[in-house]
């Protein structure tokens, strides 16, 4: 099927209809930038963080786990440089309502490509334009706002702190506790997943934009005179992910950032992009040689060393390169990947194909009827031994069975199992003790030996 921005909207209303996503305190009128994982997005975001931890922590002898604290000292943050101008993004205010807008985006609308301009530039772009608010309003001039929430710690409430914008820093300052405890062989990798917070000034097109969102990000650390070699081997890795969450090829590009656009640490930068219907081509990771400019950094604002010591007694600073994924995205990206319409039985129909190992459910188990005792005993029995062995199996006997399967397939379970009179026995001996088995991508059914069910779902 084609995918526009309809297949957006179609994909955003599914998401709440069945459970994936809801808006962040809906009830009260919502909170811009916030959204709440329901039910199957739970389940779908930690399928996909399950499988990212398989393939590049669990999967390797060379990468090791992490779980920093989200507030963290003050001074990591200067070191850092987020307290800085390079962490702010350029404010404007509509001067009758207040509103904010960023004014980059204003002028990126106007044609107006703002990044690397000063405040100045910015000012001067906005008055030769004579650009306006939304509202057809004069705009304030711009300034620069900090991206991070501030908070205050202790009884008092006298010491600052920040919700962290990023979980890099906590692997940055953990580097050497790491080293001590593990004693790893360079190349290596310090993995962690965790949730990081940014005050956008205007947050914006569902999961794209958000001021609390997930990240799966690895630091890895090498020898200066490695990292190309290094940076190939891991950009192979990230299209072998790509690839493991059911992303096509022709949806998926890599968008080399040019010297001039490169964040200040970085030497090279990489940007793996995904076709979002209607949207285009957005980000959905990043890969970064960030050199040895933050342990540098941290060793330098801290008197801590973040020397590697080879067993030799040689010494230096490793090198990092940085893959680093947004969850958000990523899940964004599968649930459009999968999003499909066909005609089944001369109607429309709507299902997600989801991978097997990202699906939310692996499996639906239905009683025939479920005002049938003898049925639904069975199908208990049925659902017993499949919910042991796969964990994430649905029960449904809502409605008639037709109705469970859109339902099912609306959110991507691959496979429903109907226990029906023939597995008693009672019309057919020979097919007792075998259950219905629908396949979720072609609507075929086959009998199945449940004794044979386990081996047939793997």
């Amino acid at each position: 099927m084609e995918k526009n921005s309809d297949t957006m909207e179609k994909v955003v209303s599914l998401c709440k209809r069945r459970g994936f996503v809801f808006q962040g305190s809906e009830i009260y009128g919502g909170l811009k930038g916030t959204w709440d994982f329901g039910p199957l997005g739970v389940a779908l975001n930690n399928n996909i963080k399950r499988e990212w931890w398989k393939m590049f922590v669990d999967g390797r002898e060379d990468m090791y786990g992490l779980d920093a604290a989200i507030l963290m000292n003050e001074k990591v943050w200067e070191a850092s440089g987020h307290t800085g101008a390079g962490f702010c993004d350029p404010l404007v205010e509509d001067v009758e309502t207040g509103e904010r807008f960023r004014a980059d985006h204003l002028l990126k609308e106007a044609g107006v490509d703002a990044d690397g301009m000063t405040l100045e530039q910015i000012n001067q772009e906005i008055k030769e334009k004579e650009l306006k608010s939304p509202k057809g309003n004069s705009l304030s001039e711009a300034r620069q706002f900090n991206l991070m929430f501030e908070t205050q710690v202790g009884a008092q409430g006298d010491m600052k702190s920040y919700l962290r914008p990023e979980t890099a820093q906590g692997i940055f300052v953990n580097f050497k506790n790491v080293v001590d405890s593990m004693a790893p062989k360079i190349p290596f990798g310090i993995a962690q997943i965790g949730k990081a917070f940014r005050n956008e000034i205007a947050p914006r097109e569902f999961l794209f934009r958000v001021r609390e969102f997930e990240q799966m990000e690895i630091e890895y650390f090498v020898k200066e005179e490695q990292w190309e070699s290094e940076f190939e081997k891991l950009r192979q890795d990230i299209v072998k992910w790509h690839k493991h969450l059911g992303l096509s090829d022709e949806n998926i590009r890599e968008y080399e950032v040019p010297e001039n656009d490169l964040a200040h640490y970085s030497k090279r930068t990489i940007d793996f992009e995904y076709n979002y219907p209607g949207k285009g081509f957005d980000e959905l990771a990043g890969f970064a040689y960030r050199t040895d400019h933050d342990l540098k950094n941290h060793m330098d604002a801290s008197g801590t060393t973040m020397e590697y010591i080879e067993p030799d007694g040689s010494r230096f600073v490793p090198h990092v390169l940085e893959p680093s994924f947004g969850v958000g995205r990523a899940l964004t990206a599968v649930l459009c990947e999968a999003y499909t319409e066909d005609e089944m039985n001369g109607e429309v129909r709507t299902y997600l194909k989801l991978p097997k190992h990202l699906a939310p459910f692996r499996v639906a188990v239905s009683p025939l009827l479920k005002n049938k005792p003898e049925l639904v005993e069975k199908a208990r029995e049925v659902f017993k031994v499949l919910k042991t062995e796969f964990g994430n199996v649905a029960w449904d006997d809502n409605g008639n069975v037709g109705k469970r399967y859109r339902r099912q397939d609306e959110i991507g379970t691959p496979s429903c199992i109907v226990i029906d009179f023939e597995t008693l026995g009672q019309e057919a001996p020979e097919l007792a003790d075998t259950v219905t088995v629908r396949n979720r991508d072609t609507g075929e059914q086959e009998r199945v030996a449940i004794a044979d069910l386990i081996n047939y779902l793997r």
